[in-house]
């Protein structure tokens, strides 16, 4: 178990911050230029979403730091969620015998790694 989670604490996985989004017929895409805007469903006070290999996980605000944009995160989500999201890259690790998840026991002891601050 510990080559795994060393193996999962070693991966580069993709973290996306989401604005928002919204569905739009291909007649309304095809027709941008730049300077078109695209009202997005989230106002604009929301906080926004932080995603792990597209999993939602986390949630904060949008801060600038230095010349770049960052996010302050507010809220974390589900610690089970954050550690099925990082070990999606990597099907033998999250997979056990059959199933496509981390079973429970996998994802308690790596719950509990992290709480112990072991990870």
């Amino acid at each position: 178990m510990s080559t795994d989670l060393d193996s999962i604490l070693k991966l580069d996985v993709p973290v996306i911050v989401r604005l928002g989004e919204r569905s739009m017929p291909c007649e309304d895409i095809i027709s941008w230029i730049p300077g078109s805007i695209i009202e997005l469903d989230k106002d604009a006070e929301e906080e926004l979403d932080l995603l792990i290999n597209n999993v939602a996980v986390a949630q904060g605000n949008a801060v600038k730091v230095g010349e770049n944009f960052g996010i302050q995160i507010t809220f974390v989500g589900d610690l089970r969620a954050k550690i099925e999201a990082m070990a999606e890259n990597r099907p033998q690790i999250a997979q056990s015998s059959d199933e496509s998840e981390i079973s429970d026991s996998e994802a308690d002891d790596l719950a509990a790694q992290m709480l112990a601050g072991q990870l």
